[in-house]
């Protein structure tokens, strides 16, 4: 594909804007890695230098910028490594939980590092050092520099398990110069779902195939479910879980614990799990400072919950426990759905057979949440206070949970076999 004019001089001038902005990246990780430490390690391979990195010549480089595109590429990984024993992995990604979730998923002869950030001298520095053979990107990871630089040196990139919302959409396509030459130069794409081929083939994507979505071929820790289970044992009253919530999100759901009564209130136990690492602090202050306790999963017993204690939450403020946060629940509360954020991964929780409750925006997920809603796997309501109503009828009626889990088992299974597929379809292309 030959850039015009107007993309090249785009490119040039993205460069530079990117080059600008190393400050502002720096004083970020500084921000980031004052709440969370990994930030501030390896800084020096953002910028395309890997001081005692191995080079790993010929591996299949699999980017995952972040915690639930870790776990996409855990089960991709695991494929490829089915069908061609031996092969080297080098795993990168953007942020500290991915890399933390990352780092047990590597093997012998594999290297894990930082996404180099999107200018010519670090994209240059990281190619030139590793030397894959190929690159592998995760659902929206595409930079235009790095794109660019790859299809000159004729380096295959492949977009995996590709999502394209209608909002990303317009988005790109107000950025065309340098959209357009970024999706059209990659060597294929496969989509998750064909509304999401759609939206890829108008920023002219080779989208060669839909393959469904990997995180269908979830497989359960039987580690994090013996722990949920144990857990659950233990605790004295039904546990609902708001999963992944988002800024914003806390303190609509506190507002609603105001308006409901004292024996609703002590009906459950809630357990709060925020998305992001760095705000688990902030969350804990929100709750305190609106009357409630806090005990955090960081200060529980080894393997018991507490004691339930009146006005109490439990802050899960640990990584990576959610299988066994939504085995303990008896049902789940979808973050980022309440405010319009998009919504989060569903797959995980019915994977753990448990009862979703989402709130009206899940446009990131949007055909996950149609088909979990469609074979009764989860609840679509459209505000908290609904939300509440809906939590009580599945706490309440044994049989509603039961209906969710078998719907889950079935949504589940009609969506698995797109990592097995993907995997032969990488094999296939490149040969590594």
């Amino acid at each position: 594909m030959r850039l015009s004019l107007l993309q090249r001089a785009s490119l040039w001038l993205y460069g530079w804007a990117m080059w600008l902005l190393v400050p502002v990246l720096k004083r970020k990780l500084r921000r980031r890695g004052a709440q969370e430490s990994g930030y501030l390690k390896h800084i020096e391979q953002r910028w395309g230098t890997y001081p005692g990195i191995p080079a790993c010549t010929g591996a299949v480089w699999v980017h995952a910028v972040s915690l639930g595109e870790t776990r996409a590429a855990a089960i991709l990984i695991k494929a490829l490594r089915q069908q061609s024993p031996g092969i080297r992995i080098l795993l990168t990604h953007g942020t500290a939980t991915g890399r933390a979730e990352g780092l047990g998923l590597l093997q012998a002869g594999d290297v894990q590092a930082w996404q180099p950030w999107d200018m010519p001298s670090a994209v240059q520095g990281f190619l030139d050092h590793f030397q894959p053979c190929m690159g592998v990107l995760l659902e929206t990871e595409v930079w235009p520099q790095l794109i660019h630089t790859c299809a000159q040196r004729g380096l295959p990139v492949h977009l995996v398990n590709a999502r394209m919302s209608e909002r990303s959409l317009r988005k790109a396509l107000r950025q065309r110069a340098l959209a357009l030459p970024a999706y059209g130069r990659l060597t294929s794409v496969l989509a998750q779902t064909e509304a999401d081929a759609q939206r890829l083939c108008q920023l002219g994507a080779p989208v060669t195939a839909v393959m469904g979505n990997l995180k269908y071929d979830i497989q359960i820790d039987p580690s994090q479910a013996a722990l949920g289970q144990q857990w659950r044992a233990g605790a004295q009253r039904p546990v609902v879980m708001f999963a992944s919530s988002r800024e914003g999100e806390e303190a609509q759901w506190l507002a609603l614990l105001d308006q409901i009564s004292p024996q609703e209130q002590a009906s459950v136990q809630w357990l709060v799990v925020p998305r992001h690492p760095q705000r688990f602090n902030a969350v804990a202050q929100l709750i305190e400072a609106a009357g409630w306790s806090v005990q955090r999963r960081s200060h529980w017993p080894v393997e018991s919950v507490p004691a339930a204690k009146p006005k109490t939450v439990w802050l899960g403020d640990s990584l990576g426990e959610m299988q066994a946060y939504y085995q303990l629940a008896s049902v789940a509360w979808l973050g980022g759905s309440f405010e319009p954020l998009g919504g989060q991964n569903l797959i995980e929780a019915a994977a753990c057979g448990c009862p979703i409750i989402m709130g009206p925006h899940t446009f990131n997920f949007c055909e996950a949440a149609i088909q979990a809603e469609q074979h009764g796997a989860a609840v679509r309501v459209h505000s908290m206070a609904e939300a509440w109503v809906a939590t009580q009828r599945s706490v309440n009626q044994p049989e509603a949970a039961q209906t969710a889990q078998d719907g889950a088992r079935r949504w589940l299974a009609q969506g698995q076999g797109a990592a097995h597929a993907c995997a032969q379809s990488l094999l296939i292309t490149t040969h590594p």
